[in-house]
């Protein structure tokens, strides 16, 4: 049975996209069957991530508008042939978004056979947002530790909680994990940063991961490599057990500790 997934969060810049597209690979390297679509039209940097920019020829809009055939407009990994991308739009409005659209292809998807079907969302609360979180059996809800990330993604747990298919059925409540992107456990020892306890008190979900702060991370996002296929990278690591653990697994969490000096780092000042 496919299950569909939001990556979503209630600010911008948290590492969304790029979160998305290293989830994706994660679930390919597993196995399973992925179809990745990016809702957020007008700005489209999901194929920019994923390294598949130069290949899209029709996009999500072109397909929900008649214009292409779902099978036109998925794009093959290259890397991974069960892993498919559905690129945004980036000259059409986001108005050209509607439910009945999207819910048509996403069944289309799900006949097709896919696993999942991993919706990366635009950031806050607009029409794309609504509409990628709207048909989600699952969210993974992205935050830095920093106050304003963590208010706003309050307010999208709260229409998880009441705006989606499943809140207006009752049948069953959206899935919800935190993954916690850009953490730096030094900063938060010297109470610079808010730690992993503090956002879990604030908004009350589990943990799925906690991705280091990393300059391996830019780096693959601008080379087309998500950085969950850098497996040196201390952030590929931790995406790679959080996936473990969006698929159930029991893997401990790892890069959440500040580094201990050695006896001559503290003498030295170093």
């Amino acid at each position: 049975m496919t299950e569909i997934i939001v990556v979503t969060s209630g600010k911008g810049g948290v590492g969304k996209t790029t979160s998305s597209a290293s989830i994706a690979m994660g679930l390919a390297r597993r196995g399973k069957r992925i179809a990745v679509i990016d809702f957020d039209v007008g700005l489209r940097n999901l194929d920019l991530i994923m390294g598949c920019e130069r290949r899209v020829v029709y996009d999500f809009v072109n397909v929900i508008q008649g214009e292409a055939t779902l099978k036109q407009a998925l794009i093959k990994d290259k890397r991974f042939e069960n892993l498919h991308l559905l690129a945004a739009s980036q000259t059409r409005d986001k108005d050209a978004l509607t439910k009945e659209g999207v819910e048509r292809v996403l069944n289309e998807l799900k006949e097709m056979g896919f696993d999942y079907i991993l919706c990366d969302s635009p950031a806050g609360i607009e029409k794309g947002a609504f509409l990628a979180m709207y048909f989600a059996d699952r969210a993974v809800v992205v935050v830095n530790p920093e106050v304003s990330s963590v208010r706003d993604s309050d307010r999208i747990l709260g229409l998880l909680a009441s705006k989606t298919r499943h809140a207006e059925s009752g049948e069953k409540r959206v899935i919800q994990h935190l993954l916690l992107t850009r953490y730096n456990p030094e900063r938060v020892e010297r109470g610079d940063m808010m730690s992993i306890a503090d956002v879990q008190e604030i908004l009350g979900l589990e943990v799925l991961g906690v991705i280091p702060e990393s300059e391996s991370v830019l780096a693959g996002s601008n080379a087309g490599n998500p950085v969950i296929l850098d497996a040196a990278s201390p952030a590929g690591q931790a995406y790679d057990d959080a996936v473990g653990r969006l698929l159930g697994d029991a893997v401990p969490m790892r890069f959440t500790e500040a580094q201990k000096k050695g006896f001559l780092s503290r003498l030295f000042g170093g």
